[in-house]
């Protein structure tokens, strides 16, 4: 697997190495002692989460302020573009995201850690994601920053379209008034 850290280092792109044939491929989706290794993060994951939308569905940004949740992510069907906003107050990267596209053909997954909004756009006709998390899905700590808030500033690639957003997304809060980490 190769390790490539983005503009918040601890956000990181992982390239696994994939096998691939006439008959097909294979790939090690997950190796708990490679992850540890090539990352340094020594987390657990607890949860596995699967989710399939349409072209144009954005899905964000979200976030947990109690029993947050690293994630790793991955997209198995189609392609998305994935995005983590730094919600930690006391980080030198506050307030700043950054983004990647995830792909069934880039086989790409996206490290999340911790103390950070995810979000994503569906580019392709449909897509399936599915994503480990550090600690369980909690609705009562569930929170929403807007997904298109000008003080962080997504370049989100919509090339003209509307985004899909359910209410809970459209009812986000901007940074400025949403429960942050310290």
């Amino acid at each position: 697997m190769d390790v490539t850290p983005t503009e918040i280092p601890e956000v990181l792109i992982l390239d696994p190495k994939v096998f691939g044939d006439e008959r097909g491929f294979f790939m090690e989706s997950f190796n708990r002692r490679v992850f540890r290794d090539r990352t340094g993060v020594s987390l657990d994951f607890v949860q596995d989460n699967h989710s399939r939308s349409s072209v144009g569905v954005l899905r964000g940004l979200h976030y947990q302020i109690q029993q947050a949740q690293g994630k790793l992510i991955r997209c198995i069907v189609g392609e998305i573009f994935d995005v983590a906003v730094d919600l930690r107050q006391s980080s030198p990267t506050f307030g700043k995201w950054v983004g990647c596209r995830l792909s069934a053909s880039n086989f790409r997954q996206f490290w999340i850690p911790p103390g950070f909004a995810h979000g994503f756009l569906v580019l392709s006709e449909v897509a399936e994601v599915l994503y480990k998390t550090t600690d369980y899905y909690a609705p009562q700590h569930e929170r929403v920053v807007l997904w298109n808030d000008p003080n962080i500033g997504i370049t989100w690639p919509l090339n003209g379209m509307e985004p899909i957003l359910s209410q809970k997304d459209q009812a986000g809060k901007t940074l400025k008034t949403a429960d942050l980490y310290s």
